[in-house]
This record gives C-alpha cells, sequence and structure tokens, in this order.
C-alpha cells in the first residue's frame, strides 16, 4: 500500500508542477508587480523536497528546473542542476536537522528562491552586462518577492497532499 501511495503522490506532485507552469506561463493570469511575474515551480520544489527523501527530491527539483528552462527559453539545464542540488540539500537538511512546519518552509524558501535567483542573475546578467544591479533591483528582486508570497500556500497544499497518502516521509 505504501508503494501505491507514493506512485499516486508522486504523479500528484508530477500533476501540481504541471499545473502550476501552465500557470505562470499564461498571459495575463497572475497581475505583473513591478514588471515581474511569479516563478510558482521553484516554490513547489523547494516545498516537496521538505516531504520526500533526498532522490526523489531531487528528481523534483530536476523536473521543476526543466520546466523553467522550457519557460525562459535559456540555457536548457541550468535551473534543472540548481533545483536539483537545492532540493536534494533540502532534503536532506530535513530530514537530519529540521522540523517540517510553516517557518521552516518561509525560512527555506526565502534561502533556496534566494539562492537560485542570485545564481540566475550572477550567471546571465553579471558577467554580461554593464548595469547588472539595475536587473538585480528592478527584475530579480519583485521576482524574488513575488514568488515568496506563494510559498505557504504551496506548502499547506502539499502537507495535505502528503498526510492524505502516507508514506516515509516526515510527518510525525
Amino acid at each position: 500500500m505504501r508503494d501505491l501511495n507514493r506512485i499516486v503522490r508522486s504523479l500528484a506532485y508530477v500533476l501540481e508542477l504541471l499545473v502550476l507552469f501552465m500557470l505562470q506561463e499564461t498571459p495575463g493570469l497572475l497581475p505583473h508587480v513591478y514588471g515581474a511575474r511569479p516563478v510558482l515551480v521553484l516554490p513547489a520544489a523547494a516545498v516537496i523536497a521538505m516531504f520526500e527523501e533526498e532522490t526523489r527530491a531531487m528528481a523534483f527539483g530536476v523536473a521543476a528546473g526543466l520546466f523553467c528552462d522550457f519557460g525562459y527559453s535559456g540555457v536548457l539545464g541550468f535551473h534543472a542542476l540548481v533545483m536539483g542540488v537545492l532540493c536534494f540539500f533540502i532534503s536532506l537538511l530535513v530530514r537530519t536537522f529540521l522540523q517540517v512546519n510553516p517557518v521552516t518552509a518561509m525560512l527555506t524558501g526565502i534561502v533556496a528562491l534566494g539562492l537560485a535567483f542570485g545564481a540566475q542573475w550572477l550567471f546571465f546578467y553579471y558577467f554580461h552586462y554593464s548595469s547588472p544591479g539595475y536587473a538585480l533591483r528592478m527584475h530579480y528582486l519583485p521576482k524574488y518577492l513575488y514568488t515568496l508570497i506563494f510559498v505557504p500556500l504551496l506548502y499547506l497544499l502539499n502537507r495535505a497532499l502528503a498526510e492524505a497518502l502516507p508514506g516515509e516521509e516526515l510527518l510525525p
């Protein structure tokens, strides 16, 4: 029964990432804040990593990163690599040192999204443009803050999913 729950939960996570990707890429669906739109699949992958073991968390991080790579039409594999590594370490940290609760989810989202957007800014803007500070201040910071709003909502969604389909997860 646990294996069936894991399969169903994995399919639900993939469906969640796919729906969030479609929501974030649909023009005009989510309002622009200072010209920025949220990236919904990145916090979803970070929150999923809190409820899954390391290998599965890394796989969902790679999937979310590939969705971002497809949406940004940039270097294919950059976000997959960054999110795969981040989700692996999020899962490892939660399994060894942290508890799964909303505060931990928010702090994890702040750090993980900061690292993901920071890496994107560093490799795509800092070395290639004359005023990378402007891009950071006017593009990446609003996108980062707008995306952080969705972390608690995604935590509640994935917590309910993990409770409905129990397996070898971190819930008490």
